[in-house]
């Protein structure tokens, strides 16, 4: 079934890919392009640009990554490719997007009362009423077996289906970036944890008025006997870095994402999560390039591959941006009984655009902001962070870094009935 794409959000501002060499600075003439005024990541302590700065220089250079966001229109695009031409090349310029958090069930600010629990209850009753037998035949829905996992006093589902429970390994020594809506500073479940935290948002703190950042967070590297409810954490004694790269609205730039992923990857995180994106089919050449320089420099980016799915009404969905790029991994969701996620994205055709992976995704119970402090959502947002977390169980049991990270998880997956185009290599597992 065919799927109408909406043209990709865009600021005006462009995002600038310079080739690799072998001095960290761009070397480009930005006089030439009629910019001043530059701002470099390596100016500003522990590589974290400022969201001051990412708002206001007229150009941006994310050194670790050999990319730039400039404030230029389509008419000077032309002269930034002739300005970095005779010392260090560009090789595209692309037109800045706007992401979102990739969260099956839409969040608004205002979260409590009455809505939202019925919203809650009808979405998972209709989760029940599409795997229940009862005219499936008539239906054409595809019937799910009988539950393999569910939550109990001790574990998530996700928890027990990746074999993160009986896991030897905390992801003790490795630090995980989660680049989101941010981190609720204050969870009890995560006093005395490591935790860094720096906001990429222009007026906005590195605490998370969102919530999907803070659950994001909890799924990777939550404790491993909160006070109150089950394990739901992977990497329990994982140190935490929480970039916030998206607003207390859920959305954010090509900009502060970039600048996330520079920051994570000049403090040397072997595993960067990203549960956002934007429903682009085509792959994001920075991201491309920000996958590739990141795994040269052992860190693996891990992202959403996307909620865009109605597989119930025949609509596979495509992997979008950044998850569609090659260098970075594609995280698709299932649920308890090992089955496909309805909204979660199929591959495209073609090289890049392929779901790599998978995870639990749905109905999936983390920490939450405080007052509510836990709550259960869906997403192949919340199957990311299953994976970032399990890449840090891998990370410190082998030692390995970068591609060869990414391969052990691949080699390492359950292989599940789905075919690969929606669940790559299968369900990742934790060592043992």
């Amino acid at each position: 079934m065919a799927w109408a794409v909406p043209p990709p959000e865009v600021t005006g501002r462009q995002i600038v890919v310079f080739a690799e060499a072998d001095d960290d600075a761009p070397g480009i003439d930005w006089a030439r392009a009629g910019i001043s005024g530059v701002a470099d990541s390596r100016d500003f302590e522990g590589g974290h640009v400022s969201p001051e700065a990412l708002q206001e220089a007229p150009a941006t250079v994310f050194s670790e990554l050999g990319i730039a966001v400039v404030s230029a229109d389509v008419t000077q695009v032309g002269a930034l490719q002739a300005a970095g031409a005779e010392s260090r090349p560009v090789l595209s310029v692309s037109p800045e997007l706007v992401h979102h958090v990739l969260h099956h069930e839409a969040l608004h600010h205002e979260r409590a009362g009455y809505a939202q629990a019925y919203r809650d209850g009808v979405n998972d009753l209709v989760e029940r009423l599409a795997h229940a037998p009862h005219d499936a035949a008539l239906s054409g829905v595809e019937v799910a077996g009988p539950g393999r996992f569910a939550d109990t006093s001790q574990a998530t589902w996700g928890i027990q289906a990746t074999k993160a429970i009986s896991s030897s390994r905390s992801g003790r020594g490795i630090r995980v970036a989660v680049l989101d809506t941010g981190f609720d500073l204050g969870h009890p479940d995560f006093a005395g944890r490591t935790v860094s935290a720096e906001s990429f948002v222009q007026g906005e703190s590195a605490q998370d008025g969102h919530g999907h950042g803070t659950h994001c967070i909890g799924t990777s590297c939550g404790p491993r006997s909160p006070s109150t409810g089950p394990r739901y954490g992977v990497a329990y004694e994982a140190d935490i870095y929480s970039g916030k790269v998206l607003g207390n609205s859920g959305s954010g730039s090509d900009a502060g994402i970039l600048a996330g992923i520079n920051w994570a990857v000049a403090n040397r995180c072997p595993v960067i999560s990203m549960s956002l994106g934007a429903d682009v089919q085509q792959s994001h050449p920075p991201y491309s390039a920000a996958g590739r320089r990141a795994l040269r420099r052992g860190s693996l980016i891990i992202a959403a591959a996307g909620n865009n799915a109605n597989r119930r009404a025949g609509n596979h969905g495509f992997v979008g941006a950044p998850a569609n790029s090659v260098e970075i991994m594609a995280v698709g969701a299932i649920d308890g009984d090992l089955g496909m996620a309805n909204f979660s994205a199929r591959s495209l055709p073609g090289r890049g655009g392929q779901v790599d992976i998978a995870g639990p995704g749905v109905q999936v119970y983390s920490s939450w902001p405080m007052p509510t402090r836990y709550r259960t959502i869906s997403g192949t947002s919340m199957a990311t962070p299953h994976v970032a977390g399990l890449a840090a169980l891998w990370a410190e049991a082998t030692g390995r870094r970068g591609l060869d990270l990414w391969a052990t998880l691949c080699a390492e997956s359950e292989r599940l009935l789905q075919p690969s185009l929606d669940v790559g290599s299968g369900l990742a597992l934790a060592p043992q």
